[in-house]
Formats: C-alpha cells, sequence, structure tokens
C-alpha cells in the first residue's frame, strides 16, 4: 500500500503537449506555468524532450538544454526533469556514450536539471540499462518508462523488473502508450513488476477510453508513488488524465489543500483556448484506438487532415485493428500504398471503350447539382462516355456509363453503395486486398492497376502511375490510357480557400497537363481552380 507522504504529481505539459506546438511555448507562458505548478504542490515538471536530431524547427522544450534551463526562474520546490529517447542513445542496440553525453553533457550540481527519464519500448530496456549508470555518477535522479506494457506477458514484466533492479534506477515506470489498459491490467502489471523491483513504480497514463485518471489512482492503490499528468490531459491524441484533477485526487489522499486558482487561471485564459484549436482529447475514435491497440497518433492525424471523413476513419481504424499499428508510421497513412499489393498491374484495357470517344467525369462539387439539367442534356446530345468518381449520382444514373473507385479506404466504406450500383466498377482490383476483392463479389469489376509514384503521371494499356491517391488522378490517368479524344471535367468545384486539399488537386492538374500536353481537357462547371481551360457547360 502506498504511503501517503510518498505520492509524487509528474507534469509532463510541455514535454507531451509539444507535439501539438512543436514544443515552441513562450517564455512568459513557462513563468506562468511553473508558478502554477509551484502552488499545485506538483512534485516534478518533465519540461520537455532532448531530442538527438535536428530536423526542421522545433522550440526551447524540444531540447531542454541546460543553457535554457539557467534562463528560467524555477520555483525552489520543484524539481525539473527532462525525456531522453531510447531510440536516439542507442546504436545498433548498444548504448551509444557518446550520445548520452552529448545529450547530458553536465554534472547534476552544475545545472537546475534534476530529472532524466529514459522512455524505451520493451525491447531497447535491456541495453539502455547502462545509462542508468552515467547519470547515476552524475548525480541525477534517473528513471525509466518502459513503454507499451499492456500486451505483454507477465513473465516478460517480471522477468524486466529482475534486469531493472540490477541498475541505480530511482523510479520505474509503465506506460499506457495506447490508451488501451483497464484496471485490472494496471494490477496485472503493478505485481509483475513488484516480483524483481522493489523501488518506486510510476504510471503514465493515456485517455483514449476516459480511463486515465482510474487507472492512475489504480495503480496508487497498488503502491505506485509516481503519477503523470498534463494540464487539460494536453498530449498527442486523447491526451492524459488531467492535471487539475490529478492535483484533487493527490490533495484527498494526502490531507492536504493546494492553491489550484493560478492552475484554473491558466487553463482558462491559454490551455482551453489551445484544446480548441488543437483538440486533444477523448472521442470515439480515440476509444476505438485505445480498445484496438492502435496509436492515437493514426487517429490525430485523420482528423486533422479533410480529407478524412467518418466513414474513411472507421475504415482505417478497421484496418489498421486487423493489420497492427502500435508504433505510428506515416507511411502506413498513406493507405493507398499500403493496401495495394505488389507492381502496379491490370487485366483490362481503357482503349476497348475510350479510344477516340469524348469523356465526360462527373466529380461531386455541389455545381453537379447546379446545373443537372444542362449537364444531362449535354450528355443526351453530345453522348460522351461518363465516369462517375465513387458512388456520386447527383446526375440521372442511367447517364453514367462507368465508375471509378481507386482509395481503397473509401471503397471498403463504399461498399455497399457500389453493390447497389448497375455501373460497372474500374478499379485496380488485382492489387487490392483479398478481403477487400471479396466484398465486391458480383460486382463487375474493369481491372485497371495503378502506383503512386510523387509529380508523376504515366499511361500504359492496363495500369497507370499517378501523383497522387485521389480518384480524380485515376480517372484522368483511366481517360487518357484509353485515348479518350478529350476529357471534360464537371462538379470538380474545389474546397474553401486555404482548405490543403486544393493544393493537392492543382498539384494533380500540373502534373497532368505537364504529362499529357496536347491532351484536350477542360472544366464545364464552376471551379476555383486556376491555370485550366474552363467553359460553360451552357456553351459546349
Amino acid at each position: 500500500m502506498t504511503l501517503k507522504n510518498e505520492v509524487k504529481i509528474l507534469d509532463c505539459t510541455f514535454r507531451d503537449g509539444g507535439y501539438y506546438t512543436n514544443w515552441d511555448f513562450s517564455p512568459d507562458l513557462i513563468t506562468k506555468y511553473l508558478d502554477a505548478m509551484k502552488n499545485a504542490n506538483v512534485d516534478v515538471v518533465e519540461l520537455g524532450f532532448r531530442f538527438k536530431g535536428n530536423d526542421g524547427f522545433k522550440g526551447a522544450c524540444a531540447y531542454t538544454t541546460d543553457d535554457f534551463l539557467r534562463t528560467l526562474n524555477i520555483p525552489t520546490n520543484i524539481t525539473i526533469g527532462v525525456m531522453l529517447n531510447a531510440s536516439d542513445i542507442l546504436v545498433d542496440g548498444v548504448l551509444c556514450e557518446r550520445v548520452l553525453q552529448k545529450l547530458v553533457p553536465e554534472f547534476a550540481r552544475d545545472t537546475p536539471l534534476g530529472l532524466v527519464r529514459i522512455a524505451c519500448h520493451i525491447h531497447e530496456f535491456e541495453p539502455v540499462l547502462f545509462a542508468a549508470n552515467r547519470l547515476k555518477e552524475q548525480g541525477y535522479c534517473v528513471g525509466f518508462n518502459l513503454m507499451q506494457v499492456a500486451d505483454k506477458s507477465t513473465e516478460e514484466l517480471e522477468e524486466l523488473s529482475f534486469q531493472a533492479a540490477d541498475f541505480p534506477i530511482d523510479v520505474l515506470y509503465f506506460a499506457d502508450s495506447l490508451g488501451s489498459m483497464q484496471v485490472n491490467d494496471v494490477s496485472r502489471v503493478m505485481n509483475a513488476l513488484r516480483v524483481g523491483w522493489k523501488g518506486p513504480i510510476g504510471m503514465h497514463t493515456h485517455n483514449n477510453q476516459g480511463l486515465a485518471m482510474s487507472n492512475a489512482l489504480k495503480s496508487i492503490a497498488e503502491g505506485a508513488t509516481w503519477v503523470d499528468s498534463t494540464i487539460t490531459g494536453m498530449g498527442r491524441g486523447p491526451g492524459n488524465a488531467l492535471t487539475e484533477e490529478m492535483v484533487v485526487e493527490i490533495d484527498a489522499i494526502l490531507g492536504r489543500t493546494s492553491n489550484v486558482l493560478p492552475l484554473f487561471s491558466l487553463i482558462s485564459n491559454v490551455f482551453k483556448p489551445m484544446k480548441e484549436q488543437k483538440g486533444w482529447g477523448t472521442g470515439l475514435y480515440y476509444y476505438l484506438s485505445g480498445k484496438y491497440g492502435i496509436h492515437p497518433t493514426y487517429i490525430q492525424e485523420m482528423l486533422r487532415d479533410a480529407r478524412y471523413d467518418d466513414a474513411d476513419i472507421l475504415a482505417v481504424i478497421e484496418y489498421l485493428r486487423e493489420n497492427g499499428a502500435k508504433s505510428f508510421s506515416e507511411n502506413m497513412l498513406n493507405i493507398a500504398s499500403r493496401f495495394y499489393k505488389g507492381e502496379p498491374r491490370g487485366t483490362w484495357c481503357p482503349v476497348s471503350l475510350l479510344e477516340g470517344r469524348e469523356v465526360l467525369i462527373l466529380g461531386g462539387g455541389p455545381s453537379v447539382c447546379h446545373h443537372r439539367e444542362a449537364i444531362e442534356s449535354y450528355i443526351r446530345r453530345q453522348k460522351p462516355v461518363v465516369l462517375a468518381l465513387n458512388t456520386k449520382t447527383d446526375i440521372d444514373s442511367r447517364l453514367i456509363d462507368l465508375r471509378v473507385a481507386s482509395h481503397p479506404v473509401r471503397m471498403l466504406s463504399d461498399v455497399e453503395r457500389h453493390l447497389k450500383q448497375s455501373q460497372p466498377l474500374i478499379t485496380p482490383a488485382s492489387m487490392l486486398p483479398e478481403n477487400i476483392l471479396a466484398s465486391y463479389a458480383g460486382k463487375v469489376l474493369l481491372d485497371f492497376g495503378v502506383g503512386i509514384e510523387s509529380n508523376t503521371f504515366k499511361f500504359y494499356g492496363q495500369y497507370c502511375i499517378t501523383p497522387s491517391s485521389l480518384v480524380m488522378s485515376y480517372a484522368l490517368a483511366v481517360a487518357s490510357s484509353g485515348k479518350a479524344k478529350s476529357i471534360i471535367l464537371t462538379g470538380f468545384d474545389g474546397y474553401p480557400y486555404g482548405d490543403a486539399r486544393n493544393d493537392e488537386i492543382d498539384m494533380v492538374l500540373r502534373c497532368f497537363r505537364m504529362a499529357k500536353p496536347k491532351q484536350t481537357f477542360i472544366f464545364a462547371t464552376p471551379t476555383i481552380h486556376r491555370d485550366i481551360v474552363v467553359k460553360s457547360i451552357y456553351s459546349l
């Protein structure tokens, strides 16, 4: 059982919250933050990382150097900490003393820094433990934070506890990295770590399932003496246990009353508006990521990207659930390239239907509805081959000849609608995973392959290369590979000014013009896109 006077709160707002700001916080905010932490009786402030790399601009709290710390007015009752990533100080699975010395060059007596905590995955734990020897010689309080422990066996955790006992560690942390733990999981991990490790234990919780505080308090009940939190839960995705709530809970455990007014004022004036702008905090998608063991950064990135609607996000979650995604990779979110199997290939030649024909591509913009009669009249009169993107049906469906779908996420979310529509579907069928292909059983599929290469259009008989996974890009390639006489685009209105999706479409159009400078293609309904030929559907 935890002794009352042993419980410590470690606030890591600027370290974990820096993912939203590139660790760039104003000196005035840091000063007010430290004052609020002092008044709230927070014991330790982990002010930031000490990253090894210098790729792109990051603020002071990404490096939290000794010189930077000396510029701060640090209250005497607060221990200042930083976090190192094990991956930064391990080279080929061995501790690199040179890098460690570069990141932590000074002795604790010569710097305001008091705690160095190392975050590591299970496979990194044994080799990185040797860093504790050097850090302890330098006079630091040393912590290790074990990540992604929820799915590790009791035997594995017990073995780790014995390894930790052989080194001069001050606190052994475990993190609910994916927010997937329940309170009974906390008990199991605590009991396993206690087998070999007899020192202080801490827990870092994530709030995917709304259990961050419950799990933190459960760890205390099981004997933990350190708990992490952040102001308003600020942190990647669903965030963490809330410092403002943790202070109240620990006050109750310790029988004290902290002055939370400076903290609450800081929340009202700074962190609440910042949260509304940046959008951390739990929700349905973060709940599912915790439930299925998916790294929350996937959810965070999709919520930031307007290209993903609810159906897309749910489809991605289902895919990541089946394929595993405990660590984040930006390449994994390039879902199209992740879904496609093998080299670009297909079995259908669009030349068979499109050669020498006029092709009208029907987009999903509201201008199709606004000018429906004119579009339908043009189709009946001129009889172009009409390609509709995905499942959109804003004109008489009898006038649509073929549908085009290429993005696997969209295909997952649209499968029921596609099955109800009569038109054959142009799609890279032979490159799709079996589970997607099976869901389209009974549908006539015209198998035209696709590959994605930056800033590139290439056109072949049974497949194409495009610069984007946008279905518009694929449809243009289908028409051009099919040797269409001309291409008319309707319903490509564009998004509100400032929306990044406009930039991607402009890039596609620019690449297409460069690849096919003699191809006749025009926009026949209103569009915000420029440097293109725009005519009126009424004059055609």
